[in-house]
């Protein structure tokens, strides 16, 4: 679809062009809106295809396809980044989606009944506003990272490709997660390899075919319809996923001593260049990547649009004080799942019945 027809005030604008966006986007195409999907990468999918070489997606092909389009793979399989990406592209392809790529939203602001987006000079206005900008995408990392050697190769999870980024030498890989882990695992093989930290917890059984048709299933129902803010258990069991993050899923951390990485305890700082552990240890090393996570960064939205501590107000993805706000693709947004394909999909067609219908579409209907 040809973007540049999309003038005047839209009925609802989605801003993050990812798969959430692009659920979003085919549930509002089904109901007959007017929308623009507003993506800041230069492709569809690039998201994914910004991500460490290895990356190969942690669910099953089954639960990886968006509504309307099963993904195009073995069920069982685990698909490489890369595809999930083309998949991704061709799906806004067959639907039509109106994308504007390259549009990094700058600000947005109410105005009286409408939306205001603003980027690079432009602006545009809607009455209804889907946030679909992913997960926490700011990386974390420590301000004493500033203090290393600068002769230390330093990189975050989210700018690691592959080890032919590294320098000849130890790494450290800084957080136990599945990025540290799946990261930890691919250095360890070219270099000697410390791991920091602690892991949250892991997947009691091995990742792969088996576990698609048997055990990640129930995952899948847990993770979307137990473990989730309107159940008492979800509403106990959120709060501890949230601060130790989730368990260990394909690469555990047996699979990396038998590769031959060493575990080592937290980092806490910098002493004369060098990284300092808990135990007063500091390693000479190398390299040091930083597996230390994101963290939801909400600075371009006009503050009276979120809480007193600058995050959504939010129930479901439903805004609390701000009609025609939505939010979607957010950890924990409602459920365990909810920054997961799976979750995205199923909180998008929630959502999309939750924007109001347009005043037109409703004088029409009385009429009849």
């Amino acid at each position: 679809m040809n973007t540049n027809d999309l003038t005047g005030t839209l009925d609802t604008m989605i801003i993050g062009g990812g798969q959430a966006g692009l659920a979003m986007g085919y549930y509002l195409g089904k109901q007959q809106r007017r929308f623009l999907i507003l993506d800041e990468n230069a492709r569809t999918g690039d998201a994914w295809r910004q991500r460490w070489d290895s990356l190969r997606v942690f669910t099953p092909a089954k639960y990886d396809g968006l509504p309307g389009a099963p993904f195009p793979a073995d069920p069982l399989s685990f698909p490489p980044k890369d595809v999930l990406a083309d998949y991704l592209e061709r799906y806004a392809e067959q639907f039509d989606l109106p994308v504007q790529h390259g549009t990094r939203v700058e600000r947005l602001w109410r105005e009286g009944d409408r939306y205001i987006a603003a980027s690079n000079g432009h602006r545009w206005e809607a009455r209804n506003v889907v946030v679909a900008t992913g997960a926490e995408r700011s990386p974390r990392i420590p301000e004493f990272a500033s203090l290393l050697d600068p002769s230390i190769v330093q990189l975050h999870s989210s700018a690691y490709r592959n080890p032919g980024q590294l320098k000849d030498g130890p790494v450290l890989v800084v957080g136990i997660g599945n990025s540290g882990a799946e990261i930890g695992i691919e250095v360890s093989r070219t270099h000697p390899t410390l791991v920091a930290g602690k892991a949250g917890g892991e997947l009691p059984v091995k990742h792969g075919r088996a576990a698609a048709r048997f055990v990640l299933p129930l995952v899948r129902f847990a993770g979307l319809h137990v473990l989730n803010v309107a159940t008492p258990i979800g509403r106990k069991a959120i709060p501890g996923l949230r601060a130790h993050g989730a368990p260990l899923i394909r690469t555990k951390t047996k699979d990396l001593a038998a590769a031959g990485a060493r575990f080592v305890p937290r980092v806490t700082g910098v002493d004369n260049g060098r990284p300092v552990l808990a135990d007063g240890n500091r390693p000479d090393v190398a390299n040091v990547i930083w597996c230390t996570g994101f963290h939801a960064e909400f600075s371009w939205m006009d503050p009276a649009l979120l809480d007193d501590g600058g995050m959504p107000r939010q129930y479901r993805g439903v805004a609390l004080d701000s009609p025609g706000l939505f939010f979607l693709g957010q950890d924990f947004m409602y459920a365990v799942a909810s920054a997961t394909l799976p979750g995205e999909c199923r909180d998008a067609r929630y959502l999309a019945r939750k924007i109001p219908v347009p005043v037109s579409r409703e004088a029409a209907a009385s009429a009849i």
